[in-house]
């Protein structure tokens, strides 16, 4: 449907739905004689949303004439289901006076026209909402062309030597370890290689050994019987078991405790498992993906990780970059996150990024890596006041000019900064704890982040 609307803007005759609820304005586009438009008329939101889903539209023209019969909830929801159409609002002049109303307008519509009608203005309205459209679609195309690879954006030289190396992965049915700082797409990379093999059939079964109680962890891996012990009202199938016929994927495996270590490499060898309280032996088929943050081989040398369980998993080794060393693909990882996430929210006011804020981007280290762009760009995209976000939108400083060194108060500003989201991360966003290693109280430290701009770390 995409390739027939960019194909039919390319002609002559634009494609406009109207809808209007009395007919009024209906009534008059139809006695005028309009060669290069063809209109098409709705009278309901639903009747509305039934053309969109049969045709694509350039423009949309929505009627809030006296009495109006709309809700404005409706027509959002009608404008989020077509969003490669710019939408213009026909007002009764007395509606511009509410100031909800007049939010409503500049959130929502690429422009207003106020009733009644002069078709002269109306047509050049459209004829500047059907522009740009068409170089909405134009880049749609364009960026339909980004160099996606098994679901995953990436064109920087350490991605597309990583995504060799995924390729040749998925081919092979065995033991994965996905190595990666804390943000990066671990889990990502796991569905790719579950999605594009031949287990794509059976399911992904993300366990999470980070977040599972010690206590509850071997239920959770191999299941339990009725009765096993107290709390145990009814059978519990594991994850491990849950996962035949499809992909295992351990999250965050370094964090798995010793003796759970030991179990699961039992259970690597034997291909078999039994519930707590049963006698049971199942076999269970699955593929073991693991992925981790932190140097197994050191948590190995203080005794942390067994050593032989390393090398049942390690038999295909993956590290997936960080996004400082990613720099040509922030660009393209920002655009995309902003796409997808302005698309589906109405009172989104950007449409992209200054120049000034691709340049802090790519100028920015990213410690929360992929994670944290998401996290900035999305508060940008809600907070951003103009059509185009800010370096400061995204919390980030706008970088000097080359010509220019930094004030020494800018480099302690920026230290400052890097201080604190350092503390931050460090104590999982407890405030308490990082302003008592600072040395500073509470109080001070809030005023700091405000200062600073700093947020909650991802």
């Amino acid at each position: 449907m995409f390739f027939r609307l960019f194909w039919r803007l390319q002609l002559k005759s634009r494609y406009v739905i109207v809808l209007d609820q009395h007919g009024t304005i209906t009534r008059q586009l139809k006695a005028q004689e309009i060669s290069d438009i063809e209109f098409h008329y709705a009278v309901s939101v639903a009747d509305g949303k039934r053309l969109l889903s049969e045709e694509q539209y350039s423009v949309g023209l929505v009627v809030f004439d006296s009495p109006p019969l709309l809700q404005q909830e409706d027509v959002e929801q009608l404008a989020r289901s077509a969003s490669m159409t710019e939408w213009i609002a026909l007002v009764a002049p007395f509606s511009q006076e509410s100031v909800a109303f007049q939010t409503f307008l500049l959130a929502a519509f690429y422009d207003y026209h106020t009733l009644p009608i002069d078709l002269h203005r109306l047509l050049l309205t459209i004829g500047r909402a059907h522009g740009k459209s068409l170089l909405r679609l134009s880049l749609r195309k364009k960026r339909g062309e980004e160099p996606y690879r098994l679901g995953m954006l990436g064109d920087s030289s350490g991605m597309r030597a990583f995504f060799m190396q995924l390729e040749k992965t998925i081919e092979v049915d065995c033991p994965v370890l996905i190595g990666g700082e804390t943000g990066t797409g671990k889990e990502l990379v796991a569905q790719a290689i579950h999605k594009h093999s031949k287990r794509s059939g059976g399911p992904f079964v993300v366990i999470n050994c980070g977040a599972i109680p010690e206590n509850l962890i071997q239920s959770e891996l191999f299941g339990h019987e009725k009765g096993a012990f107290t709390g145990a009202d009814q059978r519990k199938i594991g994850s491990i078991e849950a996962a035949n016929g499809g992909v295992l994927f351990f999250d965050e495996i370094g964090d798995l405790p010793l003796l759970q270590q030991v179990n699961l490499l039992r259970f690597i060898q034997e291909r078999t498992i039994t519930r707590l309280g049963s006698t049971q032996v199942i076999p269970v088929d699955c593929r073991i993906i693991a992925a981790t943050h932190i140097d197994l081989q050191e948590a190995i040398r203080v005794g942390r990780f067994r050593e032989d369980l390393y090398y049942r998993l390690n038999v295909v080794h993956l590290n997936l970059p960080a996004l400082r060393h990613r720099h040509d693909d922030v660009w393209l990882l920002a655009e995309n996150i902003f796409q997808k996430y302005s698309t589906n929210r109405t009172y989104c006011r950007a449409q992209g990024f200054s120049t000034e804020a691709l340049s802090a981007l790519k100028a920015y280290q990213w410690p929360g890596n992929v994670r944290e762009l998401m996290n900035r760009v999305h508060r940008a995209a809600i907070l951003s006041e103009s059509k185009l976000i800010s370096a400061a939108d995204l919390g980030l400083e706008a970088p000097d000019d080359e010509s220019r060194s930094p004030t020494l108060e800018s480099a302690r500003a920026s230290t400052d900064r890097i201080v604190l989201e350092h503390s931050l991360r460090k104590h999982k966003n407890n405030v308490s704890k990082a302003a008592r290693e600072l040395g500073v109280s509470r109080v001070t430290f809030y005023r700091m982040m405000s200062k600073h701009n700093v947020d909650a770390m991802p």
